[in-house]
Order: structure tokens, then C-alpha cells, then sequence
């Protein structure tokens, strides 16, 4: 007769498994940026943005240069032409060519937002850093501050501004950002209020770093993903801001050229020539539509809680 083990051991035989079979089982091991972006190429519609945006950017960069007529230069004998191969988006009652101004408009239009973007990001994130890793008395103070800007409307306050400085990239991006980093502020305190009680923030405090220190290696780096998120959804909002100026004479005035100026002079003439409206005004949704569906896209691709 056999024995027990002998036929346990006849039921029970090991599976034989390759090294490389356990390499493919393995996931990769993955940075938080190498992960956000391959959870970002995953989301179509943020992907199609991303490229639309990359294109509407080279765009603004070559574009004026891709035709021999300047965004400024007036030709009397061509005025209100039709697009043609000559023009490629027609002519203005100057005769000035659109293609060149309307590029030469985006370049205009997405540097006051970004530059207006990034002074929002700069004072918000110091500011709603300060005052919740001060704390206390300070905090309270900060807050304070906040409030009494939220409760004016923003669009008024620069409307004002504009009324009595004269219209310039410069002057527009300050108007805008003297409310606009208070979003970004609010964002960045509540965030650092939920790290500032972590093991690694107490743990440099007791070696005795500073709050310079803290603050910039610390809590921001752990703010990046919002920080982000937050300043892709600012530049759509400046840019509106920027052609809404423009459109009812505050902002920047022909002949100079932004999105807001070409909308403006193309509303004029809607009834006769639509296609100076039309064409400034597909350019300006593309842009906003694919900063905003972009946004969306980086807000779940920065997000740990998508992380499978």
C-alpha cells in the first residue's frame, strides 16, 4: 500500500515559472510625472487639445512671417477682399491682411495671458503659502485681505483701472492680476493646511529649517499638480478678459492687433463681412475650449486617487 505523503505529493506538484514571466506580471515602476502622463495620453479629448494648442502657438509664432504682407501694413487699392490666395483670410477696410494680424493678434492675446497667469501664480502661491504656514493672528489678517477683494467684483476693478492708465500689454496684465491670484491664493492655503501637520514638515521644523525652506521644498513641490491645474484654467479666463477690454475700448486699439481688437473690428462689419468676425472668433474658441478640456484632462491625470 502507499504511502500518504506519497500521493499528496503526486497531487501537489509545483507550477515551474519562468523569470521572465514574473518581469511581465511586474508593473514598471513609474514617477509620478512618467504615470500623469501616461494617464493623460490615455484621455483623447485632452490629447487633441494639447495638439490643437501646440498648433494655434507655432502658429502664433510663424504665422505673420507666413505671407510677405506685415500685420500693420495698409493697402487702399485691396480693401474688403474676400479670402483668395492673395489674402488668405480676406482684408480689413485698411486693407490690411488678416491672416498676418489674426496670428499676430493670438501671439498678442496669449502673452498678456500668460504672462498675467504667471503673476497670479507667483503672488497666490506666495501669499496663501505665507499665511497658512504663519497661521494664527497672520492668517486671520491675510484672509481678511482676501475677502474684502472677493467682494468686489473683479471685473469692475478693472475696468477701473483701465479707465485711468493708458492701454498697454503691461498695464492690461497688471489690471488683471490685481484680483486674479486671489483664487490661486485660497487654493494653496487650504493645501498646505492639510501638509502642514505631516511627519515631513514636523520633521523640518525640528531640524530647524526654515520657512523659506519649507515652503519651497516642502509644501509647493506637494501643491505642483493643483498649482497646475489651477493656472491652465486662469489662461482661458485672461484671454476673455483681454478681448472683452478690447471689444468695449478699454483694451488694446487698432492698429495694433489681439484677439479682442480683431473681434471688435470685425463686429463692425458683421452685416457685410463676416468673415472678420468669424475667423478671430473660431480662433479664440479653439484656444479657451482646448485650455479648458485640457485642464479637465491634467485634473484627473494629477490626481492620486486615479492612480491604479
Amino acid at each position: 500500500m502507499q504511502a500518504p505523503s506519497d500521493s499528496l505529493d503526486n497531487l501537489f506538484v509545483p507550477v515551474r515559472q519562468e523569470s521572465g514571466e514574473q518581469e511581465r506580471i511586474s508593473r514598471p515602476a513609474l514617477s509620478a510625472f512618467q504615470d500623469s502622463w501616461r494617464r493623460l495620453r490615455q484621455n483623447k479629448a485632452a490629447v487633441i487639445s494639447l495638439i490643437l494648442l501646440a498648433i494655434m502657438v507655432i502658429l502664433a509664432i510663424i504665422g505673420p512671417w507666413l505671407t510677405k504682407y506685415s500685420y500693420a501694413q495698409t493697402n487702399y487699392s485691396a480693401v474688403y477682399q474676400s479670402p483668395s490666395s492673395e489674402h488668405w483670410f480676406g482684408t480689413d477696410k485698411f486693407g490690411r491682411d488678416q491672416w498676418a494680424r489674426i496670428w499676430q493678434g493670438t501671439r498678442i492675446s496669449l502673452l498678456i495671458a500668460v504672462l498675467a497667469a504667471a503673476l497670479d501664480l507667483v503672488v497666490g502661491v506666495a501669499y496663501g503659502a505665507i499665511s497658512a504656514l504663519k497661521g494664527g493672528k497672520v492668517d486671520n489678517a491675510m484672509q481678511r485681505i482676501i475677502e474684502i477683494l472677493i467682494g468686489v467684483p473683479s471685473l469692475i476693478i478693472i475696468i477701473l483701472l483701465m479707465m485711468i492708465m493708458k492701454a498697454n500689454i503691461f498695464t492690461i496684465m497688471v489690471a488683471m492680476s490685481i484680483t486674479g491670484w486671489v483664487g490661486m491664493a485660497r487654493l494653496v492655503r487650504a493645501q498646505i493646511l492639510k501638509l502642514k501637520q505631516q511627519e515631513f514638515v514636523l520633521a523640518a521644523r525640528t531640524l530647524g529649517t526654515s520657512n523659506t525652506q519649507i515652503i519651497m521644498k516642502h509644501l509647493i513641490p506637494n501643491t505642483i499638480g493643483m498649482i497646475v491645474i489651477n493656472t491652465m484654467f486662469t489662461i482661458p479666463s485672461a484671454i476673455f478678459t483681454e478681448a472683452f477690454l478690447s471689444f468695449i475700448g478699454l483694451g488694446l486699439q487698432s492698429p495694433q492687433a489681439s484677439l479682442g481688437v480683431l473681434i471688435h473690428d470685425g463686429f463692425q462689419t458683421l452685416n457685410s463681412h463676416f468673415y472678420l468676425l468669424l475667423y478671430p472668433a473660431l480662433v479664440i474658441v479653439v484656444i479657451m475650449v482646448a485650455f479648458n478640456i485640457l485642464g479637465d484632462g491634467l485634473r484627473d491625470a494629477l490626481d492620486p486617487r486615479m492612480r491604479k
